[in-house]
């Protein structure tokens, strides 16, 4: 797999991970823990993008 095909797949988790987050934020009662450790995955994978990018 190629760093583009690596970049590729990251952006789209990050973007679904997105999506988890929302739906679970508009729920009448939120997980807290949850949103929390999906923001932590996506932060992750902001890191891992930016490696990526800076290669």
């Amino acid at each position: 797999m190629s760093d583009q095909d690596r970049i590729d797949v990251l952006k789209i988790k990050h973007h679904e991970l997105d999506t988890e987050i929302e739906r679970e934020t508009e729920k009448p009662t939120p997980n807290d823990l949850l949103i929390s450790a999906l923001k932590k995955q996506k932060l992750r994978i902001k890191d891992q993008l930016a490696e990526l990018e800076a290669l």
